[in-house]
This record gives C-alpha cells, structure tokens and sequence, in this order.
C-alpha cells in the first residue's frame, strides 16, 4: 500500500477521502492542503441556516481539530497548489515547498461563475460560494435594506429566502424565461415563482442586467430595458465552474471536469479526482455526470478511500439532493435529465406538500418531493434498485407510497 496521499482541496470531498482512509486502514502520512482558512465544513447551509444567523461558523465544522489530530492526518490551510509534477511524482506549492506524493486526490471542487458587470467592482458586490463569502454578507445586512440577487437557481432562491427571513428586501432577476429552468420542470418552477411571491420577493425573469451602479457602493442596478432597481447589496449565483486548471497542466483528461473511472481514478493511475470538480460514469443513467452535491462528494470520496487502500468498488450511487427555502423542504432523489412527462402528486398550485415524478420513455428517472419524507425514502429505493411502479398508485394520494409498486 502507498505511504504518502496527498489531498488538494480541504471541502466535503477532501475531507471524506481523508478520513475514509483511516477508516480503510490507511497507514501512511496523509496530508490536506486548502486554500481556505477553515477546516472542511458544511457547506449546503451557508446560504441557509448560516446566512440567516441560525447557525455559528463553527457548527459548520465537519470534524473537529483534534479529529484530524488523533487520525494524524496534516492539513495545511491558506495554502495554494502551483503546480504537480507527474513523473517525479510531487506537487509544488504557491510558497515554493515541493511535496512529493505516492497516491495524489484531486478535491479542487468548483468556483463561483464571474461575470464582469459595469460596477462589478463596487463593494457590497457579493458571490456565494464560501464561507468568508458569507461572513462579508452578513456584515452588508440589515433589516430593512434591499438586496438584488442576479441568477434564479437554487442558490439565488435559498439566498432569497434567507434574506426575507432577517427582514431584508430582495428583487431576484433571472435572465432565462423563468427561475430554475436549467434544472427542472416548468411546474417546479411555477411553484417556486409562487411561493417566493407569497413571502414577498420580487421576481424578475427575462430580465439582463446591463449595470451596476454607484460611485463606491452599491446604489442600484440598472436593466437592459433601462429600468432601474435601488439596492444596498448585489448577491451575483449564475452558476459556477469546475477547477481544472491543475489537472490540465498536468495533462490529465478533462471532459465537463476531471474524467475519471468508476473507482475515481484519473488516465494517471496514480491520480484520483473526487466531487464538484470529477465527471465520473453513473451506471444507473448509463451516462458520465458531474455533480455538485454533498451526497456526491461522501460517496465519492470512500470509494476513493477503498481504492487507494486496494479495496476497489466501483461508484454506482443515486444521486439526491435537497434545498431548504421558508417552510419549504424539497428533497430530489435522481437526474431529470432527459424527461419527456412530469405527474404530479399532491397540490402544486396552492399547497406545499406534493410529489412530481419524472419519467423518459415511461421510466422512471426523478422524483421531486416537496415536505413529502416518506415518498422521498420509497422513491430512494425505488431508483436504486430500479423497482417498477405503478403509475396509477402514484397519482392516488389514498395510496400509502410503500404500495406504489406494480
């Protein structure tokens, strides 16, 4: 077994594969380099229960210190990687430290999607990625203030939803037709329209902004229609992008992220990559995906773990995702992708309890569960497995969902 891994990345991911080693019996030095100042952390309530003062940073804290203290396991954060040399087997920090490696992750993750607005420049101009991210917005709130959020996707929803919660104003603009249409149904977004209208967001969709304005500050925004919008804060979330940059010059595949095979390893067998920043091969769609989850970064990450411990398993898990806005739990459980129906289960147009099942060629694919936990547990299994239901059960709300199958 090798001695020395090296993890580049200090998020879900890099965190995982650092203790799954232990757990799989990893003698050797481990060793985690961040660019962050923090310890990996939760990242999914940044935008929630962090943002709204609900939770401290430190109960974002995956493990604690002494946990990477008792595994012995190195983690050096405020660090860079400049470079990996491939054939002498060794990475070289932005400090110019050389390290050299027998087994190398790659956990580099992703990064807030930039655009350069007139004003982007201004300060109370945010993204929302990490946690210092956050810590500078909430130094910029208060109730009573206006924020506008550029970019309808779950993020900018998430955050919408937060900042009505501590009283702050909120327009979101939305440059396609209408919010989420990148990710899900018409009617997922119709319901999500409605809901952040009753709790009084301003929704804006075909909407382009053309500036932002003021002299130091944020004063405003102004449209591509010339209209105009007053705002103390501007929260930019269109998305973000895969860091590859390492792994290309280190001449490893890069296809919609980092490629690797179905144990994470990337065309140097030596070299792993593992969460937001790896397109890897789900056997359940029969497709290669790149997922920014955390249900992907810990699945990923312990069979990385196994297969740098020569326990290697192929990765085949389900992927499952959740956003939190308001009263508003919505758990998905698959990929969409590709659908050609939606049925719904439940009341969409004026409740918040309700199932939308996707299906492509009449199969199953996805399912959206809306404050539905006991659907969303079948629905696991159900995609898991590759269970048939009964389309008819599904739509009968008399039907208890362990009865849906056909």
């Amino acid at each position: 077994m090798s001695n020395q891994c090296i993890i580049i990345g200090g998020s879900h991911a890099g965190g995982q594969v650092a203790a799954a080693l232990r757990t799989q019996g990893f003698e050797g030095e481990v060793t985690m380099i961040s660019n962050e100042a923090f310890l990996p952390y939760h990242r999914p309530p940044l935008s929630k229960d962090f943002l709204s003062g609900v939770k401290s940073e430190e109960s974002l804290f995956i493990r604690p210190a002494a946990f990477y203290e008792k595994q012995n396991i190195n983690v050096r954060l405020n660090t860079a990687v400049a470079s990996i040399q491939r054939t002498d087997k060794t990475v070289t920090l932005s400090n110019g430290d050389v390290l050299a490696y027998d087994k190398l992750v790659l956990a580099t993750g992703a990064r807030a999607r930039k655009i350069p607005f007139p004003g982007s420049e201004l300060s109370n101009v945010f993204y929302l990625r990490d946690m210092a991210d956050v810590q500078a917005i909430k130094g910029s709130i208060s109730e009573g203030k206006h924020a506008v959020i550029v970019g309808g996707g779950y993020i900018g929803l998430e955050t919408a939803a937060s900042l009505r919660k501590l009283g702050v104003g909120v327009t979101l603009l939305e440059a396609m037709p209408r919010i989420l249409q990148r990710v899900t149904s018409e009617q997922i977004s119709n319901f999500y329209a409605r809901i952040h209208s009753e709790e009084g967001v301003d929704i804006r969709c075909d909407a382009q902004l053309a500036s932002i304005d003021g002299e130091t500050t944020v004063k405003g925004v102004t449209l591509a229609d010339g209209s105009q919008i007053d705002a103390d804060l501007v929260i930019i979330g269109v998305g973000v992008i895969p860091n590859t940059e390492l792994a290309e010059a280190a001449e490893l595949t890069i296809e919609n992220g980092i490629k690797v095979n179905e144990c994470g390893q990337t065309n140097d067998p030596d070299i792993y990559a593992v969460g937001d920043c790896s397109f890897h091969f789900n056997p359940i769609y029969d497709r290669f995906i790149r997922l920014e989850s955390v249900q992907n970064a810990n699945d990923q990450g312990t069979i990385v773990a196994k297969s740098i411990c020569n326990k290697s398993e192929p990765y085949n898990a389900l992927p499952w995702f959740w956003s939190d806005q308001y009263d508003v739990k919505l758990q998905i459980v698959g990929l969409s992708q590709g659908f050609d129906e939606v049925l719904i289960r439940g009341d969409i147009d004026s409740g918040r309890n309700f199932c939308a099942f996707y299906f492509g060629n009449g199969k199953l694919l996805a399912a959206d569960c809306i404050n539905q936990p006991k659907e969303y547990m079948v629905l696991r299994r159900v995609l898991t497995q590759g269970l048939e239901v009964d389309r008819g059960k599904l739509l009968d709300t008399s039907i208890e969902p362990n009865q849906w199958l056909s």
